[in-house]
């Protein structure tokens, strides 16, 4: 079940896609009642992909899972009617349109000011309110490119593309945490807010340490930075079975495990050789190519030298530590489905888990806000 944090609050979802369904998800998860308003045809996300047997692609049962979701056309007077009753009765707006669409839709800042002065509204646009890219078109790859989430990372000839979307996720948590603020800020002012959220901006928040490197011309290539491939202590290196396993020996007394462990102390000094460390990771590559996975955790696993295989997607569930930990919920079925639960316990409780979605109408939601 949700946790109580946020019981008794209501989230209306306007967002389609990832990131607005996700925050407002998340946000579920917390405790809030959680609406989703979708168009007569449903969020894209629901064909987006190979689908089902009953026609909806797991994405987006995933993504709704928690939710009540109402169809509505705002395109036409008695959908924005409909709507506007339900924003009357909510706490927060999560939508994810670009700028100026609301106010197409006859909801404004003003008018949802007018109808709910408590309502926080949390618009997660992909670049923002103003600047001249405002009202560009974009995804999670454009986003993390001017960000700056893609130059410093990936191989020395080129950057990599990191799967799932990061953006889009990490806005979402950012968007979540941002609503539940200035709910919490509302309940001393009494007043809600409008928040201007940035997919892009997410990104650009992270990036001060490499910003100020760059401005003072010490920014690494590629590759060859401590903590993106620079240092043979912290790689990634690929087994004799063609697998991988990271090694994040940072620290002196970690790397001295390791180095003892493999039969090479005389590596150990040379942690602090200059960056990138061409010499002594080849030298790894060619220690870690001689043995199979399994060999290596045979050896390794028992040392405490940050080392760790690197299981395959499929291999996760079953991993000790995730199993134990129950963050995955497994609906078993010849199409099962596998949520990964907000990795959050409270007093030694489980994650909370989350209702599968549920079709209503704004009626039957307006009707139940109203008598509650």
């Amino acid at each position: 079940m949700p946790l109580p944090f946020l019981s008794g609050l209501r989230v209306i979802d306007l967002g389609q896609y990832l990131p607005g369904p996700h925050a407002a998800q998340l946000l579920g998860d917390l405790g809030a009642e959680v609406v989703k308003v979708e168009p007569p045809d449903g969020d894209p996300l629901r064909f987006l992909g190979p689908t089902d047997s009953d026609g909806v692609t797991a994405a987006y049962k995933i993504l709704t899972a928690g939710k009540t979701v109402v169809a509505l056309d705002l395109k036409t007077a008695d959908g924005r009617a409909k709507l506007e009753a339900l924003l009357a009765k909510a706490d927060a707006l999560i939508e994810s349109y670009r700028p100026g669409v609301m106010d197409k839709l006859g909801l404004g800042r003003e008018r949802l000011r007018a109808l709910n002065p408590r309502l926080v509204h949390a618009s997660l646009s992909g670049w923002g309110y103003d600047g001249p890219y405002a009202t560009r078109a974009g995804h999670d790859l454009n986003y993390m490119a001017v960000g700056g989430g893609l130059d410093a990372s990936g191989l020395p000839d080129r950057p990599v593309i990191s799967y799932l979307p990061v953006a889009d996720f990490a806005s979402a948590q950012q968007t979540a945490l941002a609503v539940a603020a200035a709910l919490f800020g509302r309940e001393r002012s009494g007043v809600g807010c409008f928040l201007d959220l940035s997919i892009m901006e997410t990104v650009l928040g992270w990036q001060g340490l490499n910003l100020t490197a760059a401005a003072r011309g010490q920014m690494p290539g590629r590759g060859a930075a401590l903590l993106s491939g620079g240092v043979a202590c912290y790689r990634l290196y690929r087994t004799a079975d063609g697998r991988f396993i990271t090694l994040s020996a940072l620290e002196p007394k970690f790397w001295r495990g390791f180095c003892e462990a493999v039969g090479r102390p005389d590596w150990t000094a040379r942690q602090a050789d200059a960056l990138p460390q061409t010499a002594l990771i080849a030298e790894l590559d060619t220690l870690f190519a001689d043995r199979t996975l399994a060999a290596w955790r045979d050896l390794l696993d028992p040392v405490d030298c940050c080392f760790e295989a690197l299981p395959a997607i499929a291999e996760i569930a079953a991993h000790p530590h995730v199993a134990a930990r129950g963050q995955i919920h497994v609906t078993p079925g010849p199409e099962p489905l596998v949520e990964t639960l907000m990795g959050l316990r409270v007093d030694g409780g489980p994650p909370p888990r989350r209702e599968a979605w549920r079709e209503s109408d704004a009626a039957a939601v307006l009707s139940a806000w109203t008598t509650a």
